[in-house]
């Protein structure tokens, strides 16, 4: 059977109260995927609307959180916080808090620890930017950020890795299903090699980079791409299709 495919919608700084409730109201309403782990992730502002609203079976994800439990963090949610508001998991490591926010492997390995620790589930995404990939370092970059993590954890259970090719994302560019797979397969590998075997057979690694419903279906049918982040396609009715891709 292998692990549970796994589908993420990062919402990103996307929304209103009112365009959320027409959204989830369509995903409560519509046929997913059974076999499929569904989770959204709002503006940390509308965690609380959206948890409430969404079917149970539906999880909900900050989009990123601190390494603290509370303090003097002007704008960071912390762990204790989102699990108060019952949201299971946060999105941590993305290409845009690495690239924009300045995010360093350290911190995200640091924050995933601490999110971990507190009962939080973790999507860590890890990947490489173009000229990184046009230079060959693409094997060299997604080892150096998977060793980060690894020095602060050693259960992986409740990780799932999001490979995002930076140069695929927002940009109409898309790893072709071979691309994807190697790199999935490398990071199975890893975890192999470096964690455990049972560590590498059950954790899922998902593909992010401009997933949308023309591309799902032959991605999905990779050996080693458990499932997807999907980024502006989850605003989208097409995120059904994409929940449902292996049906």
């Amino acid at each position: 059977m292998g692990p549970r495919f796994f589908v993420g919608g990062n919402f990103k700084m996307n929304g209103t109260q009112a365009f959320l409730k027409n959204l989830i109201d369509s995903l409560n309403a519509s046929q997913l995927d059974r076999d499929a782990e569904v989770v959204i992730a709002p503006p940390s502002l509308y965690l609380d609307q959206c948890r409430k609203q969404a079917n149970k079976e539906i999880g909900v994800a900050a989009q990123n959180a601190f390494n603290a439990s509370s303090g003097a963090f002007t704008g960071e949610i912390s762990p204790e916080q989102l699990k108060d508001l019952g949201i299971e998991w946060v999105i941590l490591g993305h290409s845009e808090r690495r690239e924009i926010f300045k995010e360093s492997d350290e911190l995200i390995a640091l924050k995933v620890a601490f999110a971990l620790k507190t009962g939080i589930k973790v999507i860590a995404c890890i990947g490489e930017k173009l000229e990184e990939r046009e230079s060959g370092k693409t094997f060299e970059v997604v080892t150096r950020q998977l060793q980060a993590i690894a020095k602060q954890i050693n259960d992986w259970t409740n990780v799932v890795i999001a490979y995002e090719p930076v140069w695929a994302i927002g940009t109409g560019k898309v790893a072709t299903p071979k691309q994807a797979q190697e790199i999935h397969e490398y990071i199975r590998k890893w975890l192999k090699e470096n964690v455990s075997e049972a560590t590498a057979e059950n954790t899922r690694i998902i593909y992010g980079g401009s997933v949308n419903a023309s591309n799902a279906t032959e991605l999905a049918k990779q050996h080693d791409i458990n499932g997807f982040l999907v980024g502006g396609a989850s605003l989208k009715p097409e995120f059904v299709n994409i929940v449902n891709a292996r049906i």
